[in-house]
């Protein structure tokens, strides 16, 4: 291994021990400077409450073509509106492109790209240098978050989160929320009550995820 490699080994590692950490639903965290997935049909739910745990602008991505857009009155209560701006990019591709150059830029703390898709291995490790950079050159340390339905599957991501709503009868609001993925963290499964999905005031019930079979597919990276 030559020099500057080693060198700059040293310096992700570094960068890694020292990374901030981001808390949201009481006590879940997120490691600022990486990428992680928020998926599943409430996605978009999950993403609004981590954006009203932290503070500063938000740059959400999202296709200019899918009818699917957040709306004021119902954003009120997760996080402030006025706090978000969006950005509808027109092809395909531009739109890990803008969340991209946002993170590099480190001028926001919270980037979330809406796709219609999981991106593949090359651009998410492209978005997590690109976190990097904006945590070493920028105002800020960048937390990327990405969306996608279903269950996600996005190869490479820091952590893959997936809530589903799981109502009750009579109109009581519950939402099942699991940790699919995490480098550094334990798949768990937990339930929540309560429109504002705040642990402070409702019920949380934390269940352990059941062991899986070994997987006979190849590991991400």
């Amino acid at each position: 291994m030559t020099g500057m490699a080693a060198a700059h080994l040293l310096t992700r590692n570094s960068h890694r021990r020292n990374a901030a950490l981001v808390t949201f639903l009481g006590d879940m965290t997120l490691e600022s400077a990486r990428v992680h997935e928020f998926c599943g049909a409430a996605r978009r739910r999950l993403a609004l409450k981590l954006a009203g745990a932290m503070r500063g602008p938000v740059f959400w991505i999202r296709p200019s073509w899918d009818a699917a857009r957040l709306h004021a009155e119902g954003m009120v209560g997760l996080a402030d509106p006025s706090r978000f701006v969006f950005m509808t990019p027109k092809r395909p591709e531009d739109l890990l492109w803008t969340m991209e150059e946002a993170l590099r830029a480190g001028l926001v703390p919270l980037v979330v790209a809406d796709l219609p898709g999981p991106p593949g291995l090359t651009a998410v490790r492209r978005l997590h240098l690109a976190a990097e950079t904006g945590a070493k050159e920028g105002r800020v340390t960048p937390l990327g978050l990405i969306l996608t339905p279903e269950a996600g599957g996005a190869p490479g991501v820091e952590s893959r989160w997936l809530l589903e709503p799981q109502h009750g009868p009579g109109g009581q609001e519950a939402w099942a929320l699991a940790r699919l993925r995490a480098r550094m963290q334990p798949e768990a499964r937990w339930s929540i009550e309560g429109p504002e999905m705040t642990p402070g005031q409702t019920p949380v019930t934390r269940r352990p995820e059941p062991p899986s079979a070994p997987s006979r597919s190849r590991p991400e990276h």
